[in-house]
């Protein structure tokens, strides 16, 4: 592939990739290259199950709850951790992709709260294994 073409594509999937996060699809992440920057929050025994990324934010699932990091400012120094335990969660949904629509989909409801948590995922995140770790927490 001629240079030019190859830095156009780069290019191309860079733009995608940022269209897409600006929409708010969720990519998943490597809960084991997520541990050393949540070391300071987790607590003992806590351990980080699968996580997800919409542009700067976080969703983070442990063992003992659901994390949800929202990135602030211009330079994204200022960060908000915003803890939900699962006992909190009343019923959720998990929507797989279909042949048409690619996306994923996940709702949670809280306690008290009348409108779900919403997030799209991106199609190839693996939803069922998302909803047997959130159903092994919130159905105890």
């Amino acid at each position: 592939m001629p240079k030019n073409s190859r830095e156009h594509l780069i290019k191309k999937i860079t733009i995608m990739g940022l269209f897409s996060n600006l929409m708010g699809r969720a990519t998943e992440l490597d809960p084991k290259e997520l541990e050393k920057d949540f070391a300071p929050v987790l607590f003992e025994g806590e351990l980080i199950e699968s996580a997800f990324k919409i542009f700067r934010d976080q969703w983070i699932f442990t063992n003992k709850r659901l994390i949800m990091l929202d990135v602030q400012g211009m330079t994204g120094s200022k960060k908000e951790y915003h803890t939900v335990p699962y006992k909190s969660i009343t019923q959720f949904l998990v929507e797989s992709a279909g042949t048409f629509d690619g996306d994923c989909e996940i709702k949670i409801w809280l306690s008290g709260a009348q409108t779900p948590l919403k997030k799209e995922l991106k199609k190839g995140i693996d939803v069922i294994n998302l909803q047997k770790t959130l159903a092994s927490y919130v159905c105890k």
